[in-house]
């Protein structure tokens, strides 16, 4: 961690800058000792005699305060106490733990920064309002608690959370973060529901409100879960109460989502709105050159602007219409012409075509909803986060196309027949029992086949 890293440095720091004496360095300042942090919160324990503890308080708070701000760049709460008194505070989880994980073990999309971002007409407040939140983070403005993000599918808002979750953990290392799909949150509950576990309520409570930053994305999704939405009520509270971030995505203004009740409509309208639209001519086009500079593959103007000016309404079609172009050309190794684009997204741009479902087909749409990709849910991967969708996709192979076990097991990593059958049952039973399962898996065969 940061701060404790450069103790010895801030210390010393100290002394020179407020010209203290060799006695009164070695006296007061040396001797201190971090005892721990919470959030903003620094502990710092001070020799075991009161005085001492009112002396360093009153003269060496500013300093040390401006000191460590100006080596960290992080705002701290600093709490001189006594030994006797680190016994009464109550133990967090060490952030030491937390601060250097990878971003995936938050579930985030390592390509969706806010440098890669795609700033337009029709994303702007909402991308500056965002970068705000990200570099505040450690002191939440009001005005801006909690950020409401909202749009179409495929407009960037989950880019947008998975930006400000990037930043933070990049720049303000000290905090904790958690980003959660609603689906998610809304299955965590169900499952503590089901075993009857007041443990594994007490955890998620634990989980979610023992943090400094809360992202919550389709937020939508939780509505008319009476349980589910309790929870997240009093989450929200819990978190909005001790002055921390929460940021919010879904693809409807509050005022626009009817069945909401007036507890949450006014509790989403307390900071700041912002909404996503669907991009111009223009940043379409810049969106389409961004993809092919981070992909280090170029198309000729002709074909960039063809898919520009054919789909309109979604980033994630534009995005996907190139790395179906790409993949094309990398498995055939041909160069894409004009007429080649327009054989190979003929599905993409004229969706009234008849599209046949395949296994391949919806591997790629399964990996595209959960945000993942083909070659994860093909891997030897037992992560959560992973299995689940690859049990979907097993599932809707079966139900939606004639391909025997043997072969949706070769689709999805070569996979043996028992572990195919096991993974359909496994959703089987979920879609019969799970309101959210049932929702979820009608939106994605949708998505496979809208006719």
């Amino acid at each position: 961690m940061l701060v404790e890293e450069k103790w010895e440095e801030i210390l010393l720091t100290v002394k020179e800058e407020y010209d203290l004496s060799n006695i009164v360095y070695e006296s007061w300042i040396k001797p201190l000792e971090i005892c721990q942090i919470d959030g903003n919160k620094l502990y710092v324990l001070v020799p075991p005699e009161q005085i001492a503890l009112n002396y360093i308080n009153k003269k060496y708070l500013t300093p040390l305060k401006i000191v460590i701000e100006e080596i960290t760049g992080i705002d701290y709460d600093i709490r001189f106490i006594l030994p006797e008194d680190a016994k009464k505070i109550k133990p967090v989880k060490s952030i030491a733990h937390t601060e250097n994980l990878p971003a995936e073990n938050y579930n985030l999309n390592p390509n969706y920064t806010f440098d890669t971002f795609v700033v337009g007409n029709n994303n702007k407040l909402a991308h500056t309002i965002s970068l705000v939140v990200a570099e505040e983070a450690a002191n939440p403005e009001k005005k801006f608690n909690p950020l409401f993000l909202w749009g179409g599918v495929g407009l960037g808002k989950t880019h947008l959370m998975h930006s400000i979750a990037h930043h933070i953990l990049s720049n303000h290392p000290q905090l904790r973060i958690q980003y959660v799909s609603s689906e998610v949150f809304t299955n965590e509950v169900i499952d503590a529901i089901r075993n009857g576990s007041n443990s594994q309520i007490n955890a998620i409570r634990e989980k979610y409100r023992n943090i400094d930053v809360l992202l919550v994305d389709d937020i939508q999704f939780i509505i008319g879960k009476d349980r589910t939405q309790e929870e997240f009520f009093n989450t929200f509270n819990v978190l909005y109460n001790a002055g921390k971030q929460i940021v919010i995505s879904s693809d409807k203004p509050p005022k626009e989502m009817t069945t909401l009740e007036e507890r949450f409509r006014s509790r989403f309208q307390w900071g700041c709105m912002a909404d996503i639209s669907s991009p111009d001519y223009e940043t379409r086009m810049a969106i389409l050159r961004k993809k092919e500079e981070m992909d280090d593959f170029k198309f000729d103007d002709e074909i960039i602007e063809y898919i520009a000016n054919n789909i309109k309404s979604n980033i994630r079609e534009l995005e996907g219409a190139l790395n179906r172009l790409m993949a094309y050309s990398r498995l055939t190794n041909v160069n894409i012409t004009i007429e080649t684009a327009k054989e190979q997204l003929e599905n993409i741009i004229n969706p009234d075509s008849h599209k046949a479902v395949t296994p391949e087909l919806i591997v790629e749409i399964v990996a595209e909803h959960f945000q993942k990709t083909p070659e994860q849910l093909r891997s030897k991967s037992r992560s959560s986060d992973i299995v689940r969708p690859r049990q979907i996709a097993m599932f809707l192979c079966k139900n939606m196309t004639d391909s025997s076990l043997a072969a949706i097991g070769e689709i999805l990593g070569g996979r043996d027949h028992s572990t195919i059958i096991h993974g359909i049952e496994k959703i089987e039973e979920d879609y019969a029992h799970n309101e959210s399962t049932q929702k979820l898996i009608e939106m994605i065969k949708k998505k496979i086949n809208p006719n």
